[in-house]
């Protein structure tokens, strides 16, 4: 059962107990404290981040989507009308540091403040170490690295405000954080943006116990997951290719790890959780 893909494995509890993703009996009690408090998720127009949003709003939050495709999430909020809980599309350039200032600006004066960050947003390229272009090298850095930290800081900022004690943070992370991808895949600036994620969440997590903080963060590293950033990064790889050849995670696994994390009591960090889809050869 440890090998089975987070899907398949809420599927068959499911079938055994009736209980639906993310409510089984592990963290049922503990996902129900989070109803009704406050989640930003960057990058949720799209993909594993409208994702996590939507299944957040089926467990009562009030959630905050941050995406330049401002529209896309007003149409995902249409279809959850009638959850629980409520999502918000807010248009935000999150490599923009103004604009995540009042992107939380507005999500402390209009929702009180925010309780979970999930730092969705980000992009990949096929580029050369050896040739660049160098402009391909800094936007993967200023929005996989730097607007991860601007936005961890400013929800980190609210938190400490309104006293939040059992604040979560969750870097979507990935396989390549850890390890470098096959030489058929030649994303290793993608790989070293990953590569500090790593290293963020560890130091932020040390930060955190400096300061005598229940603040928890969360590094969540998948595999090939099949969204849009293909077509979103420009990357020469067709789609169709590499999902039609390659094992490959839906975003709705994504989200079960996101909602694995936060259902954990509070105090327990799942510091690192790595999904793979079942034959990942690297």
């Amino acid at each position: 059962m440890d090998h089975l893909p987070l899907q398949l494995l809420m599927g068959q509890i499911k079938a055994r107990t009736g209980v639906e993703r993310g409510t089984t009996p592990l963290n049922k009690g503990i996902m129900e404290r989070w109803s009704g408090r406050v989640a930003v998720v960057t990058g949720a127009s799209a993909g594993i981040g409208a994702a996590i949003a939507q299944e957040l709003v089926k467990k009562g939050l009030k959630v905050v989507g941050l995406a330049r495709r401002e529209d896309r999430i007003k149409e995902l909020s249409e279809t959850l009308s009638s959850e629980p809980g409520k999502l918000y599309a807010l248009k935000c350039d999150v490599t923009k540091e103004a604009d995540v200032k009042d992107a939380f600006e507005w999500v402390k004066s209009n929702l009180g403040g925010v309780d979970i960050l999930v730092n969705n947003a980000g992009v990949a390229s096929e580029n050369s170490l050896t040739d660049g272009p160098v402009d391909s090298w800094r936007k993967i850095l200023e929005l996989n690295v730097l607007a991860l930290s601007v936005c961890t800081r400013e929800a980190l900022q609210i938190m400490k405000e309104r006293g939040v004690g059992d604040g979560h943070i969750i870097h979507m992370n990935s396989v390549s954080g850890h390890v470098l991808p096959p030489t058929v895949f030649p994303i290793y600036m993608y790989a070293a943006s990953k590569h500090a994620v790593t290293a963020l969440t560890e130091g932020l997590r040390r930060e955190l116990v400096k300061e005598n903080s229940r603040i928890r963060v969360t590094s969540i590293s998948p595999g090939i997951v099949k969204t849009e950033i293909i077509e979103a990064s420009g990357m020469a790889i067709p789609s169709e290719f590499l999902y039609g050849t390659f094992p490959h995670l839906e975003a709705s696994d994504v989200a079960d790890a996101v909602l694995y994390a936060l259902g954990t009591p509070p105090h327990v960090q799942v510091q690192e959780l790595t999904l793979r889809p079942v034959g990942e050869l690297s």
